[in-house]
């Protein structure tokens, strides 16, 4: 009786073990079909483990799935497998899902094989973060020589325009009123440049996100997003988060009003989503230091606009690059360097009537809470959804 009881203070000591992987992790019989699944497994497949019991592997991949033939040759060789970048996305499982395969054998179990998946994303946006993050910073040289070398020239050029306009015929005044106004948007663009030259410690204080994204909503729809319906998903017990309050309602007001413009004027379906949860499970490293920082805050922006086209996606950040005729590019670059500069990350998932903007950052800590977090770099991943 000891023994078997033993024996189920085991199995249930393996559950929870198996359960709190942040790995999805699924086991498979000799004939296909699965065995077990974790809870991380049910939440990559989107669906329970009493449901995946019941089916055979060939209905979770898709068709011609290169893992159907990395579990028999594990079966053969009796040893692991590995394989990389494998897209295990489905009609009934869609979106983008890119992982790396840890395929081995049971040796207690012939014909037995488990499966340990690892979602590529995170890791590969981050990645991407971090070089967003590197080219907003490359602009900081060039702001602070436009500022100097472009601005005072143009003040004197408008200057003798404004003289010449007092002069001029009606049709050379409209000439001497384009010459005013052109040097009044170069210094514009020049001023919203300026912004990533700022190089001063960021004032931070505990932060309630839901009043940041409330006031934000309030701006939007009085202006800009008046036509578009706004969907709230907050969760209640999210901890403040430290941060500039002033310019999160900026980093937000451009997320939203990125959404709003994706959206369009016309469009009688127009919806952004505002989502707010805890994720734990991302963790970086700051320079100089073993301490790792969790980023278990995020934030999301959601619309249901065309997407970005994908040859984009990878560059979104950058300074320069928008889809917009009249844009200057400049909008994401500074929502990437502000929510850097905070310690957290900015990502982008999208497709055709589903864009996702999310940010991670890090929580409020207490009055100990240094106050400028200096940029981490990505030292671990876990999965993250």
């Amino acid at each position: 009786m000891k023994l078997e009881t033993a024996a189920e203070s085991f199995r249930s000591v393996a559950g929870a073990v198996l359960n709190a992987l942040p790995l999805p992790l699924i086991v498979i019989r000799s004939d296909g079909r699965i065995i077990d699944a974790n809870v991380a497994a049910e939440a990559f497949f989107e669906t329970s483990a009493p449901m995946l019991r019941r089916q055979h592997l060939r209905e979770l991949v898709p068709f011609g799935s290169p893992v159907l033939s990395l579990v028999e040759q594990v079966r053969e060789r009796g040893a692991p497998v590995n394989e990389y970048r494998v897209d295990l996305s489905t009609p009934r499982n869609p979106g983008d899902h890119v992982v790396d395969l840890h395929v081995a054998p049971l040796p207690e179990r012939p014909g037995h094989v488990v499966i340990m998946l690892q979602e590529r994303t995170i890791a590969d946006k981050m990645d991407r973060q971090l070089t967003h993050r590197g080219a907003a910073r490359s602009v900081i040289a060039l702001a602070a020589m436009l500022a100097h070398e472009i601005k005072n020239p143009l003040s004197g050029i408008r200057g003798a325009a404004q003289l010449l306009e007092h002069s001029a015929s009606d049709d050379d005044r409209t000439l001497t009123r384009l010459i005013c106004d052109e040097a009044d948007r170069i210094v514009k663009l020049v001023d919203r440049m300026e912004v990533f030259a700022d190089e001063r410690p960021v004032e931070r204080s505990p932060v309630n996100i839901h009043a940041v994204l409330e006031h934000v909503k309030r701006l939007a729809q009085s202006g800009f997003a008046r036509h578009i319906k706004f969907i709230e998903d907050y969760d209640p017990s999210l901890p403040p988060v430290l941060a500039n309050r002033d310019q999160l309602v900026q980093v937000f007001l451009n997320l939203v009003k990125n959404a709003a413009e994706a959206i369009g004027e016309q469009a009688i379906d127009g919806e952004i989503q505002m989502t707010t949860a805890f994720r734990p499970g991302v963790r970086l490293t700051l320079p100089g230091s073993k301490a790792r920082v969790s980023l278990p805050l995020e934030f999301c922006i959601k619309d249901n606009g065309p997407g970005v086209p994908d040859d984009l996606v990878p560059h979104l950040f950058d300074p320069f690059v928008t889809t917009k005729p009249t844009g200057s590019g400049l909008g994401l670059a500074l929502v990437a360097k502000i929510i850097g500069d905070h310690g957290g990350i900015v990502e982008c998932d999208s497709q055709a009537r589903h864009t996702c903007f999310r940010v991670l950052m890090p929580m409020y800590a207490g009055a100990g809470t240094p106050g400028k977090a200096d940029a981490p770099e990505l030292v671990e991943e876990t999965s993250h959804r």
